[in-house]
C-alpha cells in the first residue's frame, strides 16, 4: 500500500459533493485511482477495490 501521508499533494477531481460530504477522484503515487471521501473533518483514502466494496456496501443498505 502506498504511503499515505502523500496523497494531499496530488490533484483531485471533484466528483460529487453535498453541504458536509465529497467524493475526490486522484492517482497515487503509482497512478492508481484514489477515492478520497471526505466526512467532515475525516478523509478516507480508498483504492478502486475498495471503493467498490463500500459502494456495494451502501447499496445493499439503501
Amino acid at each position: 500500500m502506498t504511503n499515505n501521508a502523500n496523497f494531499e499533494d496530488l490533484p483531485l477531481e471533484l466528483l460529487a459533493e453535498t453541504e458536509n460530504y465529497a467524493v475526490l477522484l486522484g492517482q497515487d503515487m503509482e497512478d492508481e485511482p484514489v477515492y478520497n471521501i471526505e466526512l467532515g473533518s475525516i478523509t478516507l483514502h480508498l483504492f478502486e477495490e475498495e471503493w467498490a466494496e463500500l459502494v456495494e456496501l451502501i447499496n445493499k443498505v439503501r
